[in-house]
């Protein structure tokens, strides 16, 4: 049996059927089913070969790696020193570990010390690091359900959580423990608290005496490995329909729900993004995205599937670049919030005055020629002479870049791609699909601003969203409400059957909320939202989470809120403004050298007519470039240099905008721009 579990795409793929269309499974109101072009629709262990449980993919990764590094971390050498190598753990050692904590976890479930809920659930709150993929992979080995808790999440989303999930175990960083402590005497059911982290010496008698008056244990990691590594136990039996974790949604817009991924959820999503994956020798990734999401989980449990490494992120966005400089991933899954910066960055780079800048305009020009006209992303002089710089600041051995988790402007994925030189690859997914949906193919010179075929787990079809006038019969190309099924997606949500029946409907389809069209070559694009929509006072609906992604592409954007009332018959919002690109647009402006670190001038250049005047121009060129139509456009803007974040609510812990939360930050700004009245003409004004 082969350990290799890739299966590369063929030499003669054809592009122009990405997808196919099921013959005699097209009904009214909605297209047939399409599926993949290549591989088609793949049931789970379609052969004997394949992966069927997430044990699968952890066993296939050991033998492969067995003494090769598996996850890493930079050890910290003073309090704001850390060192510039990564320290690693084998397939071997962790072996150990995943054992031991497992062993341990199972006597305190089987002797009743622990769980009494549905399911044997067990929490995890921590930022990445290796002691997260340890404790998940000792779950998976152990047949517990694995509840992830964001680690930016507040205290009263993981009091409901708890709650919700009947977590009695959580393990969690030092930071995390006093908000446990203090949230134990109203749950009532959490008993046992397991610190990631040595407890520092002097606040282990407190931390205990606190503990001991809440009813609740609290132990150290080393502590509960040394028990299971004195009863071990071997590891469990497990199949496809055994859960493996439930995974809470961000909840932009409610209370967060918990979707139920069985092992074979995973696994069929893991096994399809290796159709088409082609690591020619072992993976590094490094791990920055929340392995409370989904999208981390399956990019590390693809990693793992290959026997590849996994290196962890110092835990400061600040310190990511130095990270990936000293890690040389080959794999980086990433964003678009990310991918926009370096985007942005290399282009203002670019526009140097003088030979440098022509230098850097003639190389752009003749590499997206090329791209766009052949699929082809390198080119031996201007790779050398110009683009190597940019593949360098992510540490100069990149093979796969992804990008998921919200759209991203076709011309920053053309230029990324030639900049990077590797292949670039835009995915569609959601935690209910295991963050796997579709997928571009590469080489393929048309594929931006689209998220390609579906993934060979799963297959799509579309229905119509009479009320914003999408249909099946639409022309040129079919559109409406993208619905996925495959044994990829999730089964319903955990004590919730209102939200499960408005998702999943009774022949398995799982309706996305998004709508999409389906091209010529069966590729899926991505054109509105179901969910998130508004009608202005003219009729008009707007998507308006689709038009902040737009305006993201901007580089004077940092982040911007699009905000409409149903009353009104235009759109309004709030921009914050990256300070490099702001800084240097107020000098300009003004005539005097503001630095970005100066927040004085800043501000001020924030209420600054002719600077806003300027940041309204690029939105409208942005707006121009993606043919938004005249109510979709921002009309007014207030700028300001206070962002939306986690911490007061306004962001999600995978920073979407809570819109509920974002208008009640700038309620009083937003209503006076609208008090001003109707725009006076088309060019939009600001406060």
């Amino acid at each position: 049996m082969s350990l290799n579990k890739q299966v590369p795409f063929p030499a003669d793929l054809d592009l122009k059927r990405q997808s196919i269309e099921v013959p005699g499974t097209k009904r009214p109101g909605q297209t047939g089913h399409y599926r993949n072009g290549c591989w088609g629709l793949l049931p789970l262990g379609c052969e004997p070969n394949r992966l069927n449980t997430l044990l699968d993919i952890y066993e296939t990764g050991y033998a492969l790696s067995k003494d090769q590094p598996f996850l890493g971390y930079r050890p910290k050498l003073a309090e704001d020193q850390l060192a510039n190598h990564f320290v690693w753990q084998t397939y071997a050692e962790v072996d150990v570990r995943r054992r031991a904590i497992g062993s341990a976890l199972h006597a305190l479930f089987q002797s009743g010390v622990l769980g009494g809920g549905e399911m044997d659930t067990v929490g995890i709150w921590s930022q990445n690091r290796p002691e997260w993929q340890i404790i998940d992979l000792a779950l998976h080995a152990y047949k517990k359900i694995g509840v992830s808790l964001y680690d930016t999440l507040g205290r009263d989303s993981v009091g409901y959580i708890i709650r919700h999930a009947h977590l009695t175990v959580v393990f969690a960083t030092w930071q995390h423990i006093p908000t446990l402590l203090k949230l134990a005497p109203s749950l009532g059911i959490l008993k046992l608290i397991v610190c990631i982290d040595d407890i520092p010496p002097k606040a282990k008698f407190v931390v205990s005496s606190w503990a001991e008056l809440q009813k609740v244990q609290v132990k150290e990691l080393r502590e509960l490995e040394a028990e299971g590594k004195a009863s071990p136990v071997e590891p469990f039996k497990v199949t496809p329909n055994d859960v493996a974790s439930l995974c809470y949604t961000s909840g932009t817009t409610s209370t967060p729900k918990g979707v139920v991924l069985t092992h074979g959820n995973l696994t069929s999503a893991v096994d399809s993004c290796l159709h088409g994956t082609g690591f020619d020798n072992r993976g590094v990734l490094l791990s920055y995205l929340p392995l409370a999401h989904i999208y981390e989980r399956i990019a590390e449990l693809l990693i793992i599937s290959i026997g590849g490494s996994v290196g962890y992120f110092s835990g400061d966005p600040l310190k990511l670049l130095e990270d990936a400089q000293i890690l040389k991933p080959n794999y980086f899954p990433s964003v678009p919030r990310v991918l926009n910066r370096v985007y942005q960055s290399a282009m203002v780079a670019g526009n140097a005055p003088g030979l440098k800048g022509k230098i850097f305009a003639k190389a752009l020009e003749s590499k997206l020629q090329r791209l766009r006209t052949t699929g082809i992303n390198t080119h031996a002089l201007w790779d050398r002479l110009v683009f190597r710089k940019i593949g360098a600041v992510l540490g100069g051995n990149l093979k796969m870049v992804t990008c998921g988790s919200a759209p991203i402007a076709p011309d920053v994925m053309d230029f990324l791609k030639i900049a990077l030189a590797c292949d670039v690859v835009e995915g569609y997914g959601m935690t209910e699909n295991g963050a796997t949906c579709s997928r571009v193919w590469p080489n393929d010179p048309t594929s931006s601003g689209t998220v390609g075929p579906p993934q060979p787990c799963n297959e799509v079809k579309l229905v119509d969203v009479p009320a914003m006038g999408y249909t099946s019969e639409d022309k040129p190309f079919p559109r409406g409400e993208l619905c996925v099924r495959g044994p990829n997606c999730f089964s319903g949500y955990y004590k919730d059957d209102k939200n499960t029946k408005e998702t999943l409907d009774d022949e398995g389809w799982l309706h996305t909320g998004d709508v999409a069209a389906i091209d010529d070559c069966g590729r899926i694009k991505l054109i509105d939202r179901v969910k998130n929509i508004m009608k202005l006072a003219q009729g008009e609906y707007v998507a308006l989470e689709k038009i902040e992604n737009l305006y993201s592409a901007c580089p004077l954007v940092a982040q911007v809120y699009v905000h409409g009332d149903s009353l009104q018959s235009f759109l309004i919002g709030v921009v914050v403004p990256d300070p490099v690109q702001l800084a240097s647009l107020a000098s300009d402006i003004t005539g005097k050298k503001i630095s970005p670190e100066d927040q004085l001038a800043l501000g001020l250049a924030t209420r600054d007519d002719r600077v806003v005047d300027a940041i309204m121009k690029a939105l409208d060129v942005e707006a121009q470039r993606n043919d938004l139509k005249g109510f979709e456009t921002l009309k007014r803007i207030h700028v300001t240099l206070d962002p939306f974040t986690v911490e007061d609510g306004t962001l999600t812990p995978t920073f979407k905008i809570k819109r509920k939360d974002a208008y009640k930050k700038f309620q009083v700004e937003l209503d006076a721009l609208y008090a001003l009245g109707e725009p006076a003409s088309s060019r939009p004004s600001k406060l």
